[in-house]
């Protein structure tokens, strides 16, 4: 009887038939549909309960410059599913390129929600004024970390697409990406709509 421990053979798909990225980008997913969730149905309640005040906050927001950061989300989204059928058809230069175009957006997104910060902080509405705007800092602001999370990891699947290495990964940021922007997707009507709400 030997007493040897051989440890198991790593293999790139997990029990469940995915690939352990996809999978693993999955559950990350999830966990962020949970805190999201959890920030989005407590806003929609305080709205319910607040509905006048929570629209005379609202009409201080910047709707056009809202409706500008969603058109980009939309539009790196649009980079993002280009780039993994690029790297579906094994050209990673390509996918590396349209990364590179979606990591482009991320920062004109960022240069847009900087503008409104300064812009409403100047004005008098900052994280402290009171809860509409605790709620939109909070919100709008963690959602910029994710973009930020995102652009720093699509930078590091791009240099490596680029060598053709790791080109599934290309998929898995794609997920996460499309994720980000469908919290905006509720964030925008959310803050910038509201007031007709």
């Amino acid at each position: 009887m030997s007493n040897s421990f051989h440890a198991p053979i790593a293999t790139g798909r997990e029990s469940a038939g995915l690939p352990a990225g996809r999978l693993g980008t999955w559950w990350v997913v999830a966990s962020e549909i949970v805190i999201f969730g959890g920030l989005i149905a407590s806003f929609i309640m305080y709205r319910l309960r607040h509905g006048e005040f929570w629209a005379s906050q609202a009409e201080h927001t910047k709707l056009y410059a809202g409706a500008l950061n969603t058109f980009i989300l939309l539009t790196s989204s649009y980079f993002a599913v280009c780039a993994h059928q690029a790297a579906q058809q094994g050209n990673g230069k390509k996918a590396a390129k349209l990364l590179f175009r979606t990591i482009l957006l991320g920062a004109g997104f960022l240069c847009v929600k900087a503008y409104e910060y300064t812009s409403e902080i100047t004005a008098g509405y900052g994280p402290l004024s009171d809860l509409f705007w605790s709620f939109y800092y909070i919100s709008t602001g963690l959602h910029g970390l994710h973009v930020i999370a995102g652009m720093i990891m699509m930078a590091i699947i791009a240099k490596d697409a680029s060598k053709e290495n790791h080109l599934q990964r290309v998929e898995c940021i794609g997920i996460y990406w499309h994720f980000v922007d469908v919290v905006w997707i509720f964030l925008f009507p959310l803050f910038y709509i509201a007031s007709g709400l």
